[in-house]
């Protein structure tokens, strides 16, 4: 049960009132795929998602791909043992290509599959928010959003939306069903959400929850160049680009910037790059990722946090140029 109160808003026309920040469960699927965060145990996992709950946290985004069905059923473990019912966001699309890789599909009867077996590793009797997870391939995207489609007429599913979509792929699938809700990548060292997604889903009325608003890690404050060369084989950081040289320096003297606002309220640097995400009108909310209980208390404060003009501007110098 929880024992705080965190700022909440409405996600797009949802109805489903969701607090600022949500726990975000990809780390915790493992690193025994092709996209995973290095070795991981379920019992810190479903002590972390217990204690995201009790500090206030009303919302899990996990995905069928994140461990290949691992972190699901953490999540669902995590739910029985709490006995707490947050609002549960999953996605499709991806699937184990059975050597650890994934292999994209949104063929109808696959979705329908992912979808029976997602909702028996949560253990839930429906899923708040389906996502395609990938828009790919891309020519069956309109065959994946009208199986979402068919799955919330069936009940089993409340609402859906799509992330990593541009805009042509959102007018494409809003012709079959409204899109509502849209899961973009933004943070202060991936903005390219700015340009043309977040604006339309701001016209448009989506609702929009952007993930790696810490630059998976990056700007938390606790990244340095030592630590990530120590990042070990199976976390797919240890092979992106943005975590080695000369991205890397760039991205640390982003996190220092982060810092000098941060000692001001007496957050951490993670705690700002969330919250300057968040002071995007078009933003309803970060998905924020977290391994152990202590990674969440500094983290979760964004929610109730709102920068001035001053604090972005020191963050981000050309702010007054755009």
């Amino acid at each position: 049960m929880a024992t705080k109160a965190l700022t909440t808003t409405e996600l797009g026309s949802t109805g489903m009132r969701i607090t600022r920040v949500g726990f975000g469960a990809w780390a915790i699927g493992g690193g025994e795929w092709e996209f995973g965060w290095g070795p991981q145990h379920d019992s810190d996992s479903i002590a972390t998602i217990q204690h995201a709950l009790e500090a206030g946290v009303n919302w899990i985004d996990t995905a069928a791909a994140y461990g290949f069905g691992r972190s699901e059923r953490v999540v669902g473990a995590a739910l029985r043992d709490s006995g707490a019912r947050p609002f549960v966001f999953t996605k499709c699309s991806l699937l184990d290509d059975g050597t650890g890789h994934v292999q994209h599909s949104l063929r109808r009867e696959s979705v329908l599959r992912e979808a029976e077996a997602s909702l028996e590793r949560l253990g839930v009797d429906a899923i708040d928010l389906y996502q395609i997870h990938w828009p790919d391939p891309d020519s069956e995207i309109e065959e994946g959003w009208a199986a979402l489609a068919e799955l919330k007429e069936q009940g089993i599913i409340r609402h859906i939306g799509v992330s990593n979509f541009d805009v042509q792929q959102l007018r494409r699938i809003a012709s079959i069903t409204p899109v509502e809700t849209l899961q973009p990548p933004y943070s202060l060292v991936d903005r390219a959400a700015e340009t043309q997604v977040l604006p339309y889903a701001e016209q448009t009325g989506i609702g929009v929850i952007v993930y790696s608003p810490m630059g998976s890690g990056l700007l938390t404050g606790a990244m340095s160049r030592a630590r990530a060369a120590r990042l070990p084989g199976n976390d797919w950081r240890a092979h992106d680009a943005r975590f080695t040289e000369p991205q890397l320096s760039h991205h640390l003297s982003t996190t220092q910037r982060l810092r000098t606002v941060a000692d001001r309220y007496g957050l951490t640097p993670g705690a700002i790059a969330v919250a300057w995400t968040l002071s995007n009108p078009a933003v309803d909310a970060a998905i924020t990722g977290y391994r152990r209980p202590e990674q969440v208390d500094p983290i979760i404060a964004a929610a109730d946090l709102r920068l001035t003009e001053d604090d972005l501007t020191e963050i981000d110098p050309e702010r007054q140029q755009r």
